[in-house]
């Protein structure tokens, strides 16, 4: 079943030409952070392009149960009055948080140095996932974490009364770790440090810069060493949210893949954190070009041109990449299988706690379509079966998850037979424009 109500089965069906502009949606990381900053600042935060998908809505919904006040206009601006670091009220209901691990790791970062209790839950699929690798930092500050057994939601946090600075390195790359144990150095005295061996997105930190923060960022002998000094008055901010790089992987994956294809992606956020997936594509021989760079709002942004490219060839994904592009690495074993050869994915175990054990959930449903696929606990490899030559012709399994659902309906636009999922319904978490936009181009996705 699906935690978002009666299951969606879709299919997706060979396409030709896949042709016009993809308006993908606003960033889902920068949407969440808005959000959240804008409810620890004083005053009226401002947000434009901010994605309405229900992950987002839930955060939205929890920064209002914490005593902000978050309104949308008529025009999807969307404005929040803040209550200040170290104002949000105790909620008087349980924080749903539907299916976003986004959501509920960093807002139980925001309030874990807070002398408030709060407790959180979610779908099926979220309340799977571990938290003990937040609530453990999280634990330093103070904070106290009772859960299921696991570590897992539903879950109260009882914020710390008298909370310390902490220093943290992060045991595995994870922005939401990083970024839960800085928000929770926000309302802490003295100087937070997060050190991470492996760099990993850092909107969190762009953004906490923007808000008026004092933080600094270092890279060392031991990794990259983040300062953020406790108890700063946040300046409330406009924000134009840049459009999503995991969403606009989706339309470009399929152009790559399916012939005759032409698609232009504007205005995308190109994070160096958060590009990995488009660098590894050009790697492999992907007709991708950047167009009209320029930045906006302290991220760089261009326009994505993604043209069918017949030619591509597997390659080895350099794990010290992996952290820039974890979301994608579902999609990108899509388009290894149209690949020549072998394409290999190693340094992901991280991979195995998302919304699903993506490496599982690929791996089955790209074998069940005709592709062969080696996993192990931190890697994978794809052998490529050259274009036009991927059987297709089964149904996958979505495990409520999103980007496995878009994954395998992208597979059917250029496989032999039709793919299909058998829920299609979590796709509106992130990318709920996802059907309409890819009809646009040209590309045969049903339901039923």
């Amino acid at each position: 079943m699906s935690g978002h109500g009666t299951p969606i089965p879709m299919s997706s069906h060979r396409s030709k030409g896949l042709n016009g502009t993809a308006e993908v949606p606003g960033d889902k990381s920068i949407s969440h952070r808005s959000l959240i900053l804008g409810a620890l600042s004083v005053g009226e935060t401002v947000i434009t392009g901010l994605l309405e998908g229900q992950d987002v809505l839930d955060t939205a919904k929890a920064m209002q149960a914490m005593g902000a006040e978050v309104v949308r206009d008529d025009d999807g601006t969307w404005r929040v009055h803040g209550v200040g670091v170290g104002g949000f009220a105790e909620p008087d209901q349980v924080i749903d948080c539907g299916n976003s691990g986004t959501g509920v790791r960093l807002i139980m970062g925001a309030m874990a140095t807070l002398p408030i209790a709060a407790t959180f839950t979610g779908d099926a699929s979220l309340n799977k996932r571990p938290m003990a690798r937040v609530t453990d930092p999280l634990a330093l500050f103070g904070a106290q974490a009772v859960g299921r057994s696991g570590g897992r939601l539903p879950m109260t946090i009882v914020g710390a009364h008298d909370p310390l600075p902490v220093r943290y390195t992060v045991p595995v790359p994870s922005a939401q770790v990083k970024s839960a144990v800085l928000l929770a150095g926000l309302n802490a005295p003295g100087q937070t440090v997060v050190i991470e061996r492996e760099a990993t997105r850092d909107h969190t930190e762009r953004m906490l810069a923007g808000f008026g923060a004092e933080i600094t960022t270092e890279d060392t002998d031991e990794g990259r060493v983040i300062t953020l000094t406790g108890q700063p008055e946040l300046i409330p901010q406009g924000i134009a949210v840049p459009r999503d790089p995991s969403s606009a992987a989706f339309p470009v994956c399929a152009a790559l893949i399916t012939e005759g294809s032409d698609v232009l992606v504007p205005n995308i956020g190109l994070n160096p954190t958060r590009a990995g997936l488009f660098t590894t594509l050009r790697e492999m021989g992907a007709d991708l070009s950047y167009e009209n760079e320029r930045e906006e709002g302290g991220e760089p942004v261009a326009d994505l041109r993604a043209r069918f490219s017949p030619d591509m060839k597997g390659i080895e994904v350099p794990p010290e990449r992996a952290a820039s592009m974890i979301d994608e690495y579902p999609v990108l074993s899509v388009v290894a299988a149209f690949a020549e050869g072998q394409t290999v994915m190693r340094g992901v175990k991280e991979l195995r706690v998302k919304e699903s054990d993506r490496i599982e959930a690929m791996a089955t449903g790209l074998r069940a379509n005709g592709v062969e696929v080696e996993d192990g606990p931190d890697w994978w490899i794809v052998h490529g079966r050259g274009q036009g030559n991927v059987p297709g012709g089964a149904t996958c399994a979505s495990h409520l998850d999103h980007r496995i659902a878009m994954s395998f309906l992208v597979m059917g636009l250029a496989a032999q037979s039709p793919v299909s999922v058998d829920d299609g319904g979590p796709i509106a978490t992130s990318f709920p424009v996802f059907e309409p936009l890819m009809a646009a181009l040209g590309a045969d996705i049903r339901r039923g």
